[in-house]
């Protein structure tokens, strides 16, 4: 049970059958340990919309609240007292007894602790990364990766049924360019001449994948036009990238190729945004009506000439999206789409979906540094880090961990340097040496307990005392914040709070080591301190494992 939901539904059932009002309810936890275990601001949320003083809100919730609590069996041994703080705070304070029920809830379900079936039976489709073929992935396209990755494990372990997906743009402009850029390369091996466009591929890997034509086909291919060295390159450099997701542990249930796209599917998508008069022919070119929905101006769909433009293709790719029942899409964009936001949350509005059903999620850049100094990329010109560098040099977790620790729309300043570092400065090593140390402790517990089964240990009926250390409070408390905190990030499409609550959970832990012996020559205290650490273990391997980052055993 995560008695945070519990104690907010609560909360949310007295405040819908006694006040009349549309508010957010959330419970947060107080900054100060004198305010309690959870406070909420709901009753100056109220008081301001009824024009009434926040404290005569708050009694009259606290006195419905006391009510609720002793009918319900679930609480009502836990809730120890509720109090009103100026200026209108609601704070609970729990009985300490009820931490040991969070060591036994996190032992019985082990692996599932944390998890929900909410959202059992929901179809989600989330699509990242999708790098055009052109070239391998970049740093900003492994964050994207590290972040879809995260947040369909979330969304899964909501309940949630998450299909990964990855759309190939393997058509269009860019791609002729690139089979004009391998061929000038190309032809150069052989000694001839040829233009190459300024705004073409350039860098080593262009000029690799020329000299593999060559030792394949000698010059037999000099009289092949753009398109064999388009077909040829894109077919390497997808099985590059596809290569390196499976290094970085990406793996994705669709590799969607544009080129699936029948004109078919596009004329359909226009036929059905043209019933609904959201379609605008002029000068032998169709539009869509994107101002209507907020956007500068009318898109065109297909040009006079018949070309289909990008956007044209991507309504059909959405509509096809959805006539595979998903009930949500999840897109992760790099910043260079933020102006496509509006037109293309307009169209899917437009043909008939909830607007709600679609959420694109924009995920910064990021700048490498090494210490303080910053490493210069233009990928114009092909010089730019590879995430396969990157990984080659700091390992998958680092990597991963690093990309994962801010807001996916905050800007990612990135440290090689910090980030190879085998010490306590480096956070996912902190987090990692955190797991180790208790696999250390519970290794030692077995050979003294040579008969101890740790997992059987139970606290169900013991004294609280057994556990009433400063350390040892805190840490169980935010052990029972973590369904919580995987809620959040599910709810808020975000992965930053996980990694920033299992560095807290490992200070913590840290903290409670450096303080106590777990084993000691009080039996009950030392079993009721091994629960206390492998329940903290079960945490972090379960956390860490949502990330995609490993626990090892050893450091």
């Amino acid at each position: 049970m995560d008695f945070r939901e519990t104690l907010l539904s609560l909360v949310e059932k007295v405040v819908k059958e006694n006040f009349s009002v549309q508010v957010s309810i959330s419970l947060q936890k107080p900054p100060k340990k004198e305010f309690g275990d959870f406070s909420t601001n709901i009753a100056m949320q109220i008081a301001s919309l009824r024009k009434e003083e926040p404290q005569e809100v708050g009694r009259e919730i606290i006195h419905k609240l006391k009510q609720r609590i002793r009918e319900d069996e679930q609480i009502k041994d836990k809730v120890k007292e509720i109090k009103l703080a100026p200026p209108g705070f609601i704070n609970f304070f729990l009985h300490q007894d009820s931490l040991l029920d969070v060591l036994e809830e996190i032992k019985r379900e082990g692996k599932d602790y944390g998890s929900s079936k909410a959202k059992k039976g929901k179809k989600i489709n989330i699509e990242f990364v999708s790098a055009n073929p052109t070239g391998p992935l970049t740093i900003a396209h492994g964050r994207q990766a590290a972040f879809g990755d995260a947040l369909a494990n979330i969304l899964k372990e909501q309940g949630y049924e998450v299909f990964r997906e990855y759309y190939v743009n393997d058509e269009g402009t860019q791609i002729d360019l690139l089979g004009e850029s391998v061929r000038a390369c190309y032809l150069h091996l052989l000694g001839e001449k040829a233009s190459f466009s300024e705004e073409g591929y350039k860098g080593d890997y262009i000029k690799a994948i020329a000299q593999q034509i060559f030792a394949q086909e000698g010059k037999s291919k000099k009289e092949e036009d753009k398109d064999f060295f388009a077909r040829f390159a894109l077919d390497s450099i997808l099985q590059e990238i596809k290569d390196d997701l499976k290094r970085f542990g990406v793996n994705f249930d669709l590799y969607f190729s544009q080129r699936s796209l029948t004109r078919e599917k596009i004329e359909k998508a226009i036929e059905t945004l043209d019933k609904k008069g959201y379609i605008l022919r002029k000068e032998g070119a169709i539009f869509f009506k994107s101002k209507e929905f907020g956007d500068d101006k009318d898109r065109v769909l297909v040009r006079s000439d018949g070309r289909i433009t990008y956007f044209g293709w991507d309504i059909a790719y959405h509509q096809d999206k959805y006539s595979r029942g998903f009930a949500k899409l999840i897109n992760l964009w790099g910043p260079d789409h933020h102006g496509y936001l509006k037109r293309l949350k307009g169209a899917i509005e437009a043909l008939g979906y909830p607007k709600e059903t679609l959420s694109i999620i924009i995920v910064q850049l990021v700048s490498l540094y090494r210490g303080k100094d910053k490493i210069p990329i233009s990928t114009r010109a092909g010089k730019f880090i590879t995430l396969r560098q990157v990984i080659e040099e700091i390992g998958k977790d680092a990597t991963r961990f690093f990309f994962l620790s801010r807001r996916s729309d905050s800007h990612l300043d990135f440290d090689l340097q910090l980030a190879k570092k085998k010490s306590l400065e480096n956070p996912v090593y902190y987090i990692q040496y955190a797991y180790a140390r208790i696999c250390n402790i519970l290794e030692f517990a077995k050979k003294e307990y040579k008969q101890i089964n740790i997992s059987s240990i139970s606290l169900k009926d013991k004294e609280s005392s057994l556990l009433n250390k400063k350390e040892e409070i805190e840490l169980i408390k935010k052990l029972s914040e973590f369904p919580s905190i995987l809620s959040l990030c599910a709810q808020k499409l975000e992965v930053h709070p996980l990694t920033t609550y299992l560095y807290e959970l490992s200070s913590l832990l840290h903290s409670f080591y450096n303080q106590h012996r777990v084993v000691t020559e009080n039996r009950e205290i030392t079993y009721a301190r091994l629960l206390l650490v492998y329940c903290t273990k079960l945490v972090i391997e379960k956390g860490l494992g949502v990330l995609g980052i490993s626990a090892p055993t050893r450091m």
